[in-house]
């Protein structure tokens, strides 16, 4: 049976049987103004996470990670930076030990790089993250300009999770649906989330 590894999200383990088997790659679409970071910032506290960032620098996301409200752990922080993203993003990776986390946020950045050289950065990464046991988690911003790669980075992940959140009368309202499921069964009705001190499920009752 393969190990399953917990997400720290409670309804969402449940739901995926212990949480998401070992060695997968997630790709997390959601927009950019949704609360989306609250499932990076827990997902640190399940076990040892490299968290890399794109686009804030490292100092800004470890600040944002210790005044989170949900549960975080301690993550190795590392901002890529330079002309060559992809590259850099490899040599960070390729020393990420077994049984860890990942956070790549956002994966844009990379999505824009050079068609082959981005396929060639996912295998690498599909590879790494198999033979360590590990789990990826890459942050897909769902906005107004969306990488001609997006559908390479679905294609090759394991696991979509796709993240809507919209104004319902006073409420934010944020669902999770879980369209790709590779090597298992997805839920297959979206799970309703409240995203505040912590990642749990909404209780609140739809009203027609």
């Amino acid at each position: 049976m393969v190990e399953r590894l917990r997400t720290g999200i409670e309804v969402l383990d449940r739901k995926l049987d212990g949480g998401i088997p070992a060695g997968s790659i997630v790709a997390l679409d959601a927009n950019p103004a949704s609360q989306a970071e609250l499932f990076l910032y827990e997902l640190t506290a399940t076990r040892g996470t490299l968290y890399l960032s794109l686009d804030r620098t490292g100092s800004s996301v470890s600040n944002a990670i210790r005044s989170s409200p949900t549960r975080t752990g301690d993550p190795t922080v590392r901002d890529v930076t330079g002309e060559a993203p992809l590259d850099n993003a490899t040599k960070l990776i390729s020393v990420l030990p077994e049984s860890s986390n990942l956070i790549v946020d956002p994966i844009d950045i990379l999505e824009r790089q050079e068609p082959p050289r981005f396929r060639n950065f996912m295998n690498e990464l599909q590879n790494h993250i198999y033979n360590t046991g590990s789990l990826a988690l890459l942050h897909c911003l769902d906005g107004n300009d969306v990488p001609e790669l997006r559908d390479t980075t679905h294609h090759m992940a394991d696991i979509v999770f796709d993240l809507d959140t919209s104004v319902k009368g006073d409420r934010v309202e944020n669902r999770l649906s879980i369209p790709k499921f590779r090597g298992g069964v997805a839920p297959s009705e979206v799970i309703k989330l409240e995203l505040s001190e912590e990642v749990a499920i909404d209780t609140s009752r739809d009203i027609a």
